[in-house]
């Protein structure tokens, strides 16, 4: 009797066993995939040589585009004040001034040697009194005249110093509404309407 339990016992086990392994496969995705690390931020960004190549493309692009100033001064100026026609014309672009205005000034200041130094310490093209050197001798009532002056190293640049002593013009012109009233102003301490009228006259034969 004990014999003719045991084997349905024993099958429906089997059948039990084999019910649980068709269910478990049922619920597993067809493809799995392999875990794999994170992706590295690195890896998503462009290289250094790359990022630089294009920064560098871009600004030969832009500097491309720029249409090259023409001269705006007179060709009767020497050569020694030719030299500085591009900055003076961008200088006249950007204060407004007539070009051959300015290069009447730098011809007269400074014969167009762009590190001159005056006796009483103005620099360069535009004869501009700095900060420092000899000009800081010079007392005010508040203390230096030139404090606010930029350096003697700044104003022997000359597309810094053409840049700075046109705007110092053209400040005075806008103030006093007339170039012999700036250049008075503008010219050396003692000279008067001299040196506006030295400065007109270049102005008028170029």
């Amino acid at each position: 009797m004990r014999r003719t339990f045991i084997f349905p016992a024993v099958f429906i086990s089997c059948l039990i066993i084999i019910w649980v392994g068709t269910v478990a496969a049922a619920q597993m995705p067809d493809n799995p995939r392999p875990l794999t690390p994170s992706t590295n931020l690195d890896d998503a960004m462009p290289s250094d040589s790359v990022s630089k190549s294009d920064g560098v493309m871009a600004v030969e692009a832009a500097q491309s585009a720029q249409a090259p100033i023409s001269c705006a001064i007179s060709m009767n100026y020497p050569e020694k004040i030719q030299q500085w026609c591009n900055l003076i014309t961008s200088a006249a672009q950007n204060t407004g001034l007539p070009a051959n205005l300015i290069a009447a000034v730098i011809l007269q200041e400074s014969g167009g040697h762009p590190t001159i130094l005056s006796h009483s310490g103005a620099v360069g093209l535009m004869q501009v009194m700095p900060r420092d050197g000899k000009a800081a001798e010079f007392m005010c009532i508040n203390g230096p005249c030139f404090a606010n002056r930029p350096t003697i190293a700044e104003l022997q640049d000359p597309t810094f110093n053409i840049s700075y002593g046109a705007q110092m013009l053209a400040n005075l012109f806008a103030k006093h509404g007339s170039y012999r009233e700036a250049l008075y102003r503008y010219g050396p301490t003692g000279m008067g309407y001299h040196y506006a009228d030295i400065v007109l006259k270049i102005w008028g034969n170029y």
